[in-house]
């Protein structure tokens, strides 16, 4: 099975769930993954070059998802847009760029790990995921875990890291900030606020999303 994976921060305890937790399953072994940013694994999944990938929402309407994601809940800290700036979107992105122009939001938008950097370096942004909640008091699903194929094997997998209680070990956690060029500590504060189970107020957010971005 070829694995799609949004190669950002925010995924990091779903890799470690898989690496750890199901290192010793047929399904683990059979997994190939493919890292990239959002747009291109979007592009891939469509493409159906990969079995199942975590799809940037706005891009999995008509797909088959499980019942995880990528959740943010009042706020996310890596994806923004940058006021008083040239109105841009980001090339990586499809949901929040997308986002941006539903919230009637001016500027640059900014998301991933270089977001992350720039919010902790102290730049003046706007956090959508914060003006999303201020106005439909929702969280908002930046991304689903969806499926071309290996549906069994790709719910099964969903259901066991929610019910899973994954802990970075210290030596990824020190790696992963390095790579980052940000400390420990924010990293944990930042994954704080990264949910991924799609409830039922995420269902109610993503649907509301989907209206909106089709009425623009």
């Amino acid at each position: 099975m070829t694995f799609g994976s949004i190669e950002y921060l925010n995924l990091l305890p779903f890799h470690i769930f898989l690496k750890k937790y199901m290192k010793n399953s047929n399904i683990y072994q059979g997994l190939r993954y493919k890292r990239d940013v959002p747009s291109i694994i979007n592009k891939r999944f469509k493409r159906r070059t990969i079995d199942g990938a975590f799809i940037s929402s706005i891009e999995s309407r008509r797909c088959k998802c499980s019942s995880i994601g990528i959740v943010a809940h009042k706020e996310v800290r890596s994806v923004f847009v940058i006021p008083n700036s040239r109105n841009r979107d980001d090339s990586a992105s499809a949901s929040s760029n997308k986002l941006a122009k539903i919230l009637n939001l001016d500027g640059e938008v900014i998301i991933g790990d270089r977001a992350l950097r720039y919010y902790l370096d102290g730049g003046d942004v706007i956090d959508l995921a914060s003006e999303w909640y201020k106005r439909y008091k929702l969280p908002f699903v930046f991304a689903r875990l969806c499926y071309n194929s290996h549906q069994q094997e790709i719910e099964s997998i969903a259901k066991k890291f929610i019910y899973s209680n994954v802990r970075i070990p210290q030596y990824i956690l020190k790696k992963e900030a390095l790579k980052r060029g940000i400390k420990p500590r924010e990293l944990i504060e930042y994954l704080s606020f990264i949910n991924y189970e799609i409830d039922y107020k995420g269902n109610r957010a993503f649907k509301l999303f989907i209206k909106k971005a089709r009425d623009l």
